[in-house]
């Protein structure tokens, strides 16, 4: 209706349209509620129905060994020629100084007209370098150990045999720190190991025998886990991860705990913080670095460091899932760019680098303080929020790093050895091998390989003889 028209009607008639179209309002609204909710409840059924994104190591904590792995794509016309693009720089083996043997090779006679030539001065024309395993067999030793009556007194002297060469042992060192080294690194069964054994070097060894030398091994460990676990406790940052292991058919955990200096492992029977106050005892370090595993956060620390890999994970299964979300790509960005800054830190000075750490602050604060966030980033939100202070301690000190790195590198071979031994039998061989890895993981940090960290196990090697003289 117009105004004027409007302004012909009485009151009375003013009420019934109002009336009338506050009905009609009332319908409309009415109307509007059921399409909104059936379209609630279509697009609740359409998001829910639809397929989740697939776990995988980049999205979650899988290990990549479980990812789905993808076909090769399908060349169209001419396949790519293998090896090096063209004018890559060859790599040849580099020559070594003093060969062990040198085999000169001179012509006898010519090919042509059949004429001796041994006496012609010959010209070097190519030197080649081949590099040889020479047949190697295990060497028997017979120690025989004699006894004399002192002529002054009378008191019977028996000679004692030198470090290596007891006359208790079956093995010798060398021997035995192979057998430790087939089990423990190459995570070989008893059976390959006595094939491995047999085939190499053409010793004949039982499965009793080579369980009493991982004893042995085992017991020489266990007494170095103390230093190692005392050089653990000192130190200002610690990095620790937990993994899953069997023994005795039992689901156990294997604790890392790491520092530039040392790696202990321990092998115990549940995931709680008791495991930590063990290692710990009565002191706490400054700065402990670990995922968010609620153990691991109440670790006794000055400072705590999350492991910005597993939020990074964490924050791409999200990206994944709400495609639309802006969020969770932003604080992906702002992690990425923390760590490169991190890298920069010595590049850059120290009012330009704290430039750059008060800018990743600053971003920081925006993202976790947005005014109504979408309840799908609720959980990482909140996370964030709750542990601010732990997000960029690495931005803050020059011995943490961003990530746990350092303890998931120290627990990824016993994730292979669990997957391929399938645990552990006894306790005893659980504990052996949580000693002997620690052992070996300490001394990787000075520079010593796995098979001489064993052998330093198992004492002096029998070969070279050395016999005091009479």
């Amino acid at each position: 209706m117009q105004t004027d028209e409007l302004e012909h009607l009485s009151n009375e008639e003013l009420i019934q349209l109002l009336l009338a179209q506050s009905e009609q309002l009332g319908k409309l609204q009415a109307a509007f509620e059921q399409l909104k909710a059936e379209y609630e409840a279509l697009q609740y059924k359409f998001k829910h129905n639809q397929k989740k994104p697939p776990t995988t190591s980049k999205n979650s904590s899988q290990p990549p060994s479980r990812d789905q792995k993808s076909k090769k794509p399908k060349h169209h016309g001419r396949k790519r020629k293998h090896g090096p693009p063209a004018g890559h720089e060859p790599h040849v083996r580099p020559m070594v100084s003093h060969p062990d043997q040198v085999v000169e090779l001179h012509p006898q006679c010519c090919h042509t007209c059949q004429a001796e030539v041994r006496q012609v001065e010959g010209r070097l024309v190519r030197v080649n370098q081949i590099t040889e395993l020479p047949p190697s067999s295990a060497q028997v030793i017979e120690v025989r150990q004699y006894a004399v009556d002192c002529p002054e007194c009378g008191q019977a002297e028996v000679a004692q045999p030198p470090a290596g060469l007891e006359m208790e042992r079956s093995f010798g060192a060398r021997l035995e720190a192979t057998v430790v080294y087939y089990r423990q690194e190459q995570h070989l069964s008893y059976q390959r190991t006595q094939e491995a054994l047999q085939a190499l070097n053409g010793v004949v060894i039982s499965p009793g025998g080579i369980d009493h030398i991982m004893q042995r091994g085992g017991q020489s460990a266990l007494t170095q886990v103390p230093a190692i676990q005392n050089d653990v406790v000192q130190s200002a940052v610690i990095h620790s991860d937990e993994t899953g292991c069997r023994v005795e058919a039992d689901n156990w955990w294997e604790w890392v705990f790491c520092t530039p200096q040392a790696v202990l492992h321990v092998i115990r029977d549940n995931r709680s913080t008791d495991v930590i106050r063990e290692v710990m005892g009565e002191r706490a370090t400054q700065v402990w670095v670990s995922d968010c595993h609620s153990a691991q956060l109440k670790a006794p620390a000055q400072e705590r460091q999350l492991c910005l890999a597993h939020q990074h994970r964490n924050l791409q299964a999200l990206v994944e899932a709400e495609p639309g979300l802006l969020w969770p790509k932003e604080m992906q960005i702002l992690f990425q760019y923390a760590i490169h800054v991190h890298h920069q830190r010595h590049t850059l000075s120290p009012p330009d680098f704290q430039i750059l750490v008060d800018r990743v602050e600053r971003i920081c604060d925006r993202l976790l303080n947005r005014p109504k966030p979408p309840p799908q980033i609720g959980k990482l939100l909140r996370r964030y929020q709750k542990h601010r202070p732990s997000l960029f301690v690495f931005l803050h000190r020059a011995d943490v790093e961003p990530t746990n790195n350092l303890a998931e590198r120290a627990l990824r071979p016993s994730v292979i050895h669990r997957k391929v031994t399938n645990g552990f039998r006894s306790t005893w061989g659980a504990k052996a091998y949580a000693a002997i890895a620690s052992v070996i993981h300490s001394a990787e940090r000075s520079g010593i390989n796995a098979f001489g960290a064993i052998l330093s196990l198992f004492g002096p090697p029998a070969l070279p003889i050395q016999v005091r003289g009479e």
